[in-house]
């Protein structure tokens, strides 16, 4: 009942606005992207269906996360978070099938197998693209559910830039970001500093009685556990010449997240909190040979290390080479390293321009994964080394003068990885351009062999009871088939979007439960586990469904939403029982939605100071959303229920320019909503899987306070600076 009259509500009020409003063309469908064929194309002529979420949209949503973000404002997104990660899954594929890039970098921060995503500063995104499926040949392994490009805001305006945004919400939620920006002649540089706290919260205290004991209801575990994180990055970059240009950036990171310590054992007693220790480091240039053929280089290194932090004295496992000694004790403030990943990437990349309308990328690339865990892999280390070569190539056609065009895309990627040897996957797209309709379709196959902790990781997980956790050096390298078809339509301030999709895993990895019995012995004498987990191959793992947007857009208002159907199933060994299962994939839920109507209106005024001029410009805007899942199915330990969260925003924002002698601006943002507006709390039991760990009701507000100093002026520079303030105001 609350969803239709917010629903209701948001329509009537939408109908009301309309009437005064200006057309105004979809603005997103005029965006660049680079992500599905990685070279450049207007969104509405990507030959690639790209999903783009754009700077505006992040402003009005406001997202206090990479994770808020993307489930806030795509319905393809599911989450569920916990202190080993953000769990995300894609269109029924998990984090290990998903390739997270920065400015097209690969993003390495492993968190239990899933990417630690606090790595990412929400408030220094400039926009989001999204690529489902192993659609380009550009991107390797990691790509099969998908590719999510992160592309950062660029400050290359001469001058200085200094900014501030400080955030703070319900639960001792704190996010802050520091930005400066420096540009001098050819060398520029970007300092980039976050800071990301909460206190966490409790949403039940009981646990879960099928993996325990007793019946506790007393238990001090948290949904979520307070933490603490940031970040100290840097850039710069030098443009030796308009063609020539060179860069280097590196970051450091850390995260701590305490645990609070119970009296139940086996369940809530903690004697140690989980610290992360991260580095980056990357060179890289670009070469322009003319306006249309470029070379890139890149050379990128990063570690990841997570850490025990002990709070009390404890009698822990002592382990040389992997392999167990004695027992050996720790004391509070010492620390012990659990995992410590290395990756190294160098790639190689050309774009030239060939006759007949044609556009060929081509590429080598060198990945390095290097892995010591003295408790948690056999021999304490592990590596892997995988070579790739590719080739793209673009062609289109216009057809008569009604504006008519077809493109085609068409790419191999040669993979070899020491340990599983070489796999040629193809890639092809088309898409038809007919006035204001496009028809896309996508075949594309994948490869993906298994990481250094799929084969060799063992571990123990005492929560709720001792789970063991095991790798399979026989595991099988994956291999994909994907097929999508889409239609995408607009009438005047109206776009819909329709993509069915069919992605079939063959050899999918998944963890799977077994029989003690085919453990290693030592193993369970050692710990006596309750259940013992095995990464295995599954058999003919299918997911499909169909995806559907529609957005309509005026100057002032917004309407839109997204759907997304999934479904999934695998054969699954059942080897105690010596039967083959039909199983569906974890996490998977039949229907996701989002929903969202904003509003945004502003003013320009200015005033004559001797030769100068000042220009003020007002922006204030609201927006509800809403976001809605059904039930989300596992294989053990219960299903996650459904549930909708809305969700309220409102923003002003007001800058001021001086003009045409300096171009010096100053521009405050202040940002305030509140969330899941009806207090839905998900209070299954600890041990088992929710459905969403939102606390209930939140609040939040931000204040951003942003200064630009730029040289002075040429009155060429100033005419164009002039007209797309002026572009601006009209937008």
């Amino acid at each position: 009942m609350k969803c239709r009259l917010m629903m209701g509500l948001a329509a009537l009020l939408a109908i009301q606005t309309l009437k005064a409003q200006t057309p105004l063309k979809g603005e997103e469908l005029q965006e660049v992207v680079v992500t599905g064929t990685g070279t450049q194309h207007l969104l509405k002529d990507a030959p690639v269906q790209t999903e783009v979420i754009s700077r505006r949209q992040l402003q009005q949503y406001a997202g206090r996360s990479i994770e808020d973000i993307l489930s806030g404002l795509t319905a393809s997104f599911d989450f569920n978070e916990n202190d080993m990660g953000s769990h995300l899954q894609m269109n029924g594929l998990g984090n290990s099938y998903v390739l997270i890039l920065v400015d097209g970098r690969r993003l390495h921060g492993d968190n239990g197998g899933e990417n630690d995503l606090s790595l990412i500063d929400p408030h220094n995104i400039e926009k989001i693209e999204i690529v489902k499926g192993a659609s380009s040949a550009l991107y390797g392994s990691d790509a099969i559910a998908g590719v999510i490009n992160i592309i950062t805001r660029k400050h290359r305006q001469q001058g200085l830039m200094a900014e501030n945004t400080t955030r703070g919400g319900s639960y001792g939620d704190l996010r802050q970001h520091n930005g400066l920006a420096l540009n001098f002649g050819p060398l520029s540089s970007y300092t980039n500093f976050q800071l990301q706290h909460a206190d966490g919260w409790q949403n039940t205290a009981e646990e879960a009685q099928q993996q325990t004991e007793y019946h506790i209801t007393d238990s001090r575990n948290k949904t979520v556990n307070r933490h603490t994180n940031w970040q100290l990055a840097e850039r710069l970059t030098l443009q030796c010449s308009p063609q020539l240009e060179f860069y280097a950036d590196g970051s450091i990171y850390r995260k701590r997240i305490y645990r609070p310590s119970g009296h139940h054992p086996g369940v809530d007693v903690r004697t140690y909190d989980l610290q992360y220790n991260n580095a980056s480091a990357a060179v890289g240039g670009k070469w322009q040979l003319n306006e249309t053929d470029v070379i890139t280089l890149d050379a990128d290194w990063k570690r990841h290390a997570y850490n025990y932090a002990y709070t009390d004295t404890t009698l822990t496992d002592g382990y040389v080479n992997g392999r167990f000694t004695n027992y050996f004790p720790y004391f509070p403030g010492q620390t012990e390293l659990q995992s410590d990943q290395r990756l190294t990437v160098v790639s190689l990349k050309g774009v030239f321009s060939l006759p007949m309308q044609q556009r060929l990328s081509a590429g080598l690339e060198y990945r390095y994964d290097w892995l010591k865990a003295p408790m948690r892999v056999v021999n304490g280390k592990a590596s892997d080394n995988t070579e790739a070569v590719y080739v793209q190539d673009e062609w289109h056609q216009d057809l008569g003068q009604s504006g008519a065009a077809l493109y085609l895309t068409g790419g191999l990627r040669l993979t070899r990885n020491e340990g599983f040897g070489t796999r040629l996957t193809p890639k092809l797209s088309a898409m038809m351009k007919a006035g204001e309709l496009r028809l896309r379709a996508t075949w594309s196959q994948g490869y993906k062999t298994p990481t250094p902790k799929e084969l060799h990781y063992q571990y123990i997980r005492n929560m709720n009871g001792v789970y063991l956790y095991l790798g399979n050096t026989d595991l099988k390298a994956q291999n994909s088939n994907y097929f999508s078809v889409s239609a995408e339509y607009t009438l005047g301030q109206l776009t819909l979007t329709l993509a069915p999709y069919y992605n079939k895993v063959d050899n999918m990895i998944a963890l799977v439960t077994i029989p003690q019995k085919e453990a290693p012995g030592q193993l369970i004498v050692q710990y006596d586990p309750q259940r013992v987990r095995q990464y295995q191959n599954i058999e003919d793992a299918k997911t499909y469904g169909v995806d559907f947007t529609a957005r309509y857009q005026t100057r002032h208002v917004t309407l839109g939403g997204s759907y997304s159907y999934l479904d999934t199933e695998a054969n699954q060994y059942d080897s105690e029982d010596e039967v083959m299962r039909r199983v569906t994939i974890d996490g998977m839920a039949h229907h996701k939605a989002n929903v969202y109507a904003t509003w945004r209106k502003g003013n320009s005024e200015g005033d004559r100071m001797g030769k100068g001029e000042n220009r003020r410009t007002r922006d204030w805007g609201f927006g509800l959303y809403g976001r809605l899942s059904s039930k989300r199915y596992y294989q053990i330990d219960g299903n996650g229920k459904g549930y909708q969260l809305w969700r309220l925003t409102g923003n002003y924002e007001w800058n001021t320019r001086s003009l045409p002698s300096v171009a010096r601006s100053l521009s405050l943002r202040l940002e305030a909503g509140i969330d899941n507006l009806f207090n839905y709390v998900d209070r299954t039991p600890h041990g088992l899987h929710l459905g969403t760990t939102s606390p209930g009701r939140t609040v939040y507000a931000s204040l951003t306070v942003r200064f630009n100093q730029g040289k002075k002026l040429t009155n060429k520079y100033n005419n164009s600076l002039n007209q797309n303030y002026n572009n601006d105001q009209q937008d």
